[in-house]
């Protein structure tokens, strides 16, 4: 598990690497319209449309499914129920998965915010998963996007839960995190809903009980407005027939939970993505930034269809150089950027998913044991010494 291909730029050669991935910037801004408007509405209705229809055919296989279990449809129909529910919990974890990647991660990002359309607004937009929209600008748009894999500043280095680098602290703790990280797959939004609380410096009694309170409170509204809507409301409307419609809704909110685990680790924690100390990142210039979101990300091949439904977090790479641009670009972006980095000497990683979430896999069994931090990373950034 060795850094690729890697060599140190001078303080020049990181100018001139900064400036040519800014200038790529100014040249997709000039060019953004129509078509991009177009494409993230299309992304939206996609998501109400599939939504609809998943919901639909949900209600109307539970329903069916009890009207056969009272003898009153005809047998020849049995296999009718079961597959809309099957169709249906697959069409509504489909829409969670767009609005989740696609939509709500890069609207809140404030990609679309020169449409001036309130719908796509980053500031005020609100998503569905348990985690409240603001946290997430501040914990992620901010804190993760500006300290990437920055030790002791950005939170979603394990997420608080999981020591993923040898550069953490190993405890005891760590022994248990093969389970738990299957655990934080399956109810990742609610990790990530917790996120911004850093509950462990409640219990360890660095936070006050009335401060905790307080910051839960939005929290805890947006939490029972998700619990209500998934499982009271809409499986209510099936009537007698509402447990089915609460299973489907919980595998669908699963099914959304473990992709997004999945794609967001692919996108930091493979084999070649390094962490950094605080000193290393100070007063740091452009080009040591870009090489610090370069040298903290991955990416993943798959074509349109993986760009869609990863959000084009499938440019991992991209969005961490250019969080604000519309994601739909990433991919024609992705091309100039593989070759500035060829000729910077700069390894631009990338792999299919089965292969970068085996080394993510890999790291997460690796270093629930104790391993040897390697200061090499504190220092990956410094220019070369003219």
């Amino acid at each position: 598990m060795t850094t690729k291909h890697n060599r140190t730029l001078s303080e020049q050669e990181l100018d001139t690497f900064g400036r040519e991935l800014d200038a790529l910037r100014a040249r997709t801004v000039a060019t953004l319209g129509q078509a991009d408007a177009d494409y993230i509405r299309r992304v939206y209705a996609g998501v109400r449309w599939t939504g609809f229809a998943g919901r639909l055919l949900l209600w109307g296989g539970a329903v069916a499914g009890g009207l056969l279990g009272d003898g009153l449809l005809d047998g020849a129909l049995r296999a009718g129920p079961l597959s809309a529910l099957i169709a249906g919990t697959l069409l509504l974890g489909l829409s969670k998965i767009l609005e989740n990647m696609e939509l709500g991660h890069n609207v809140m990002h404030g990609q679309y915010d020169w449409m001036r359309d309130p719908h796509l607004d980053g500031k005020t937009y609100e998503w569905d998963i348990a985690g409240t929209g603001d946290n997430w600008r501040k914990t992620h748009n901010y804190r993760h996007h500006t300290w990437t894999n920055v030790r002791g500043m950005d939170d979603d280095i394990g997420y608080g839960l999981l020591r993923i680098f040898p550069e953490q602290r190993w405890k005891p703790f760590h022994l248990a995190q093969p389970v738990v990280a299957v655990i934080f797959a399956l109810l990742f939004e609610w990790g990530v809903a917790i996120q911004d609380l850093r509950v462990g410096r409640w219990f360890a009694g660095k936070t006050s009980f009335a401060k905790m309170r307080a910051q839960f409170r939005p929290v805890g509204r947006k939490m029972a407005r998700q619990v209500l809507k998934d499982y009271v409301f809409f499986p209510l409307l099936a009537g007698p027939f509402f447990l089915p419609v609460l299973l489907g809704n919980a595998v669908a909110n699963v099914l959304r939970n473990l992709w997004t685990y999945t794609i967001i680790f692919c996108g930091h924690f493979t084999a070649d993505v390094e962490t950094f100390s605080k000193e290393s990142a100070i007063g740091e210039s452009r080009g040591h930034w870009y090489l610090r979101q370069l040298r903290g990300s991955s990416n993943l091949t798959g074509g349109r269809l993986m760009n869609l439904m990863s959000g084009n977090l499938s440019h991992q790479i991209e969005h961490h150089f250019y969080p604000d641009l519309p994601a739909n670009r990433y991919a024609a972006m992705s091309v100039e950027v593989r070759e500035i980095c060829a000729r910077y000497g700069q390894h631009y990683n990338t792999g299919s998913l089965p292969k970068q979430f085996g080394e993510v896999i890999w790291r997460i069994l690796r270093h629930a044991f104790p391993s040897r931090p390697r200061t090499r990373h504190d220092t990956a950034l410094a220019p070369a010494v003219s």
